[in-house]
């Protein structure tokens, strides 16, 4: 008993160690024992009622077995102080269930207030890496989130980036939530893996080297409340047109992902994504997401330095006040490893204020960075256990943002672990300072 209280109270401090505004889960151990350790992937929306609502994917296995993601979802009624126990979705609803694991859910709200979440279903087989590969599936919710319907398949088309053979379904992720369109659809960007025997190299040093594209997809009649399999799918910067972003070391390999989308004051969109470069890159869209110029390195302003980032998440967010918040980890990685390192660290996580400047070729310049939070490269206290499946000391990864009464939150798995949010005050950012416009 004085052993389990121990594991708590540890837990609960360790929770801290990013000082969050939010604790929203802590999972029930440090060893995997509880199979709850393992949360990425973590989207926090507005519910039709007024509430805070989440969805996220949390590995059911235990630490040293495979993979068996699964799809849940938590409610809070008061702003966020506190929220529900998780309940399941989609996905083995426990570590024996012989379900096909479920990741990446992302939510739409209809205008009636019916919640669907789309997420990845993996067949049981596998491309480059099997947690990517998998068909699209939806289900939905017409009572805040109590119960869910039976989820049905959502046709994707066959892409020239997909196995030839037809054999293996595509590899491909949705990370953040979709954003309105002009026209009252719902806009997301997404990674597309490009299958091997598609890709530019057939064999890799490390993971990050598998070939990657950024399309995007366009749910039309989300507002009719169809059915998961009736749902309306637009694809754009697809297949030829997909935006493409040269590895450092191999320049004819594209490795473009989880792209990050706002709006601009004069409509067009403006789109960041993680690369395995150093840095970020980025495009704009003038026609509501249709088509895309040829991404560029993402500069602080016209002509300056590029703004630094490993093989990371790079969110960008619009603040209540219309100015722009980017997420990012201020460092290259380690291409001198061996296999090289690119993704790593992914910390400590910092912020960059963003400003449009309405004729510059770069239409958002941007502060310098200050840092946000850390986990001060630590997976536990210093000693054993580790916390999480693989130990890791992300922080800021696979978040989302809410803006609610003025109120601008940015939640993320500390360590792919605990979930938790941060608010970005304008104190916090009063000292940031966006380049101006040349006289």
């Amino acid at each position: 008993m004085a052993a389990a209280s121990g594991v708590k109270e540890t837990l609960q401090r360790e929770v801290r160690r990013s000082q969050p505004d939010y604790v929203v889960f802590v999972p029930g151990s440090f060893d995997g024992s509880t199979r709850d350790g393992h949360n990425e992937h973590f989207l926090v929306f507005d519910g039709p009622d007024g509430s805070l609502m989440a969805i996220w994917t949390q590995d059911t296995k235990a630490p040293d077995a495979a993979v068996g993601n699964r799809i849940v979802f938590s409610r809070s009624t008061d702003e966020g102080a506190s929220w529900s126990p998780p309940s399941h979705l989609a996905g083995p609803a426990t570590p024996d269930d012989p379900a096909h694991m479920a990741s990446w859910g992302f939510p739409m709200v209809s205008k009636s207030g019916r919640i669907y979440v789309v997420y990845n279903r993996n067949q049981g087989n596998a491309g480059w890496i099997q947690m990517h590969t998998g068909t699209m599936e939806g289900i939905y919710s017409d009572d805040k989130g109590v119960t869910w319907s039976k989820p049905q398949g959502i046709p994707m088309p066959k892409s020239i980036y997909d196995d030839p053979k037809g054999e293996i379904p595509a590899e491909w992720i949705v990370w953040q939530s979709p954003m309105r369109d002009l026209k009252g659809g719902f806009f997301v960007g997404y990674t597309h893996w490009v299958n091997r025997a598609a890709a530019t190299l057939k064999k890799v040093e490390s993971w990050t080297q598998i070939e990657s594209v950024v399309e995007f997809m366009r749910f039309e009649n989300v507002d009719a409340n169809p059915e998961p399999k009736d749902l309306r799918v637009k694809y754009s910067g697809w297949g030829e047109k997909a935006l493409r972003v040269p590895h450092y070391k191999h320049p004819l390999l594209s490795i473009a992902q989880e792209p990050s989308i706002v709006r601009l004051p004069d409509k067009r969109l403006f789109c960041v994504m993680r690369t395995n470069s150093g840095y970020i890159w980025y495009s704009v869209s003038a026609d509501d997401g249709e088509t895309w110029c040829n991404p560029r390195p993402l500069l602080r302003k016209d002509g300056g330095l590029p703004i630094l980032q490993p093989l990371g998440c790079c969110p960008i967010y619009q603040l209540s006040d219309g100015r722009y918040a980017l997420l990012h980890h201020n460092n290259r990685g380690n291409m001198e490893a061996k296999p090289e390192a690119t993704y790593g660290p992914r910390r400590p996580a910092f912020i960059a204020l963003g400003e449009f400047r309405a004729g510059a070729e770069q239409p958002v310049w941007f502060s310098e960075s200050k840092q946000l939070m850390d986990t001060d490269g630590l997976r536990y206290d210093g000693t054993p256990p580790i916390i999480g499946k693989h130990g890791s000391t992300d922080i800021g990864v696979y978040s989302s943002f809410t803006t609610r009464k003025g109120n601008d939150v940015l939640w993320h798995p500390d360590r792919k672990f605990y979930l938790v949010g941060k608010k970005i005050t304008p104190d916090f950012l009063a000292d940031l300072k966006v380049p101006r416009s040349q006289p």
